[in-house]
């Protein structure tokens, strides 16, 4: 569970400070409503489904579920845009994780 956790609060960090600078100063296709709020939302669902497994809740394991489908979408969302490396990789990385406590 806590290799999940730290997938969770990387891929938050990541999203969120992707979204919020590099995608905000590239403009054009990073800053689409669609994606920038993929990207935020994916920041969202992975910082509650640290906290829920933290809190070692017995819903654990129903947010993962959701928190994978959002890094998913996020990681191809971020693919199509470009130039998002770093960000499809850690979305992969912690969709596979939380899929993991599913």
């Amino acid at each position: 569970m806590q290799d999940s956790i730290k997938a969770c609060l990387d891929c938050h960090s990541m999203c969120l400070r992707m979204a919020t600078t590099f995608c905000l100063e590239q403009g054009g296709r990073h800053v689409e409503p669609k994606h920038l709020r993929l990207m935020l939302n994916c920041a969202e669902l992975c910082q509650t489904s640290a906290n829920f497994m933290l809190s070692d809740s017995p819903l654990h394991g129903r947010v993962c579920l959701i928190c994978a489908e959002a890094c998913e979408a996020c990681a191809k969302s971020c693919e199509q845009v470009g130039d998002m490396r770093e960000c499809v990789e850690e979305c992969q990385s912690c969709a596979k994780s939380c899929r993991a406590m599913t």
